[in-house]
């Protein structure tokens, strides 16, 4: 498993320049910040290339995520999320509203949140604390390699109060989405 780098430390009395999240979109619309990007704790962070298998597992749990959710909710992928000081683009989110609601902003949070991670687990479990601090009520982990999930609920004071391992086998049902029950051995590819 590949592990992420912690920022870097500051040189003494060097200052370290953080951005708002208005500041990255006003770069980012001027052409200023590379694309497939995220803003995480002020900093931007380079997004890690998708493997096939990765792009297999968004597309099945897309697919799923669809079928279970109400109308009055709408399934985004790799779409921005405003949290605080972060903007990261989770590969699926399940958020209350529709289309046009988002017209003018992006949602400042989410029922779901689902992360697939092959390579990226340091760096997909960094973007917990964001998620819970903007009021997400669930966020999945996929983790490939393992046919896990990790299930993180409840959130206080920008952490999540309940972790919970699934797999490998048996089924999780969504506690945000009750319809969404997942089989996880029909997920992960034999």
């Amino acid at each position: 498993m590949n592990t992420v780098a912690a920022p870097p430390t500051p040189l003494r009395n060097a200052p370290l320049w953080r951005l708002s999240v208005a500041a990255y979109r006003a770069l980012g619309e001027a052409g200023l910040i590379p694309k497939y990007t995220e803003l995480l704790y002020g900093l931007i962070y380079t997004k890690i290339s998708k493997s096939p298998l990765h792009s297999f597992l968004v597309a099945r749990l897309l697919r799923l995520s669809r079928a279970a959710t109400p109308p009055t909710h709408l399934v985004r992928s790799e779409q921005p999320i405003t949290c605080l000081d972060s903007e990261p683009e989770p590969d699926i989110s399940v958020v209350r509203g529709t289309e046009s609601d988002f017209l003018t902003d992006h949602p400042h949070t989410a029922e779901l949140v689902i992360e697939v991670s092959l390579t990226s687990h340091d760096y997909d479990r960094s973007k917990l604390p964001a998620y819970a601090s903007g009021g997400i009520q669930e966020c999945w982990l996929v983790l490939g390699p393992e046919k896990q999930i990790h299930v993180f609920r409840r959130p206080e004071a920008g952490q999540f109060t309940i972790h919970t391992i699934y797999g490998p086998g048996g089924t999780l049902t969504s506690a945000a989405l009750p319809d969404f029950t997942l089989v996880l051995n029909s997920l992960f590819p034999n």
